[in-house]
């Protein structure tokens, strides 16, 4: 007889429904289970821990692609040093550095329209002193179109 757990125990035990054991599966991020002798998969103590770090990579904005390379790289004692965990986290820490400086300015410019008072994005579009990072022919706003107090007039 087959010990382990069924689709039902671990989806249970990893927090996950029996669909993304499946799904994971047909992406290789969890391998194929035996079968007991009625057809019913049956994974080992592990398949627990695996989905746990699948599901916690997905948290520090791995995408399942990178946590399927990640996991490759650790495999059966294989530690492939350039797709580790260390290389892929300080990759991954830059890119959220760079989507953090991004919205850092979306939210800047928000807060400046919400201080200028832009009430309405076509309306604002027209002045030249809104906030708003319209395209007004790429130039740069000169001294008497700042001069608003810092109002987008709109």
């Amino acid at each position: 007889m087959n010990t382990g757990l069924r689709s039902g125990q671990l989806a249970a035990a990893a927090g996950v429904n029996a669909q993304t054991l499946r799904y994971y599966e047909r992406r290789g991020l969890l391998a194929e289970p035996d079968r007991s002798l009625g057809g019913h998969r049956i994974y080992p103590e592990q398949a627990v821990t695996v989905l746990r770090v699948i599901k916690a990579a997905q948290r520090l904005g791995f995408t399942l692609d990178e946590v399927g390379e990640l996991l490759e790289a650790t495999h059966y004692g294989r530690r492939d040093t350039d797709a580790g965990l260390r290389a892929r986290a300080a990759a991954k820490l830059v890119e959220i550095d760079a989507k953090l400086a991004e919205l850092t300015a979306v939210r800047d410019t928000l807060r400046a329209a919400l201080d200028a008072g832009c009430v309405d994005l076509v309306e604002c579009s027209a002045h030249p002193s809104c906030p708003v990072p319209f395209d007004h022919e790429g130039r740069d706003l000169t001294i008497a179109e700042t001069e608003t107090g810092g109002r987008c007039g709109c």
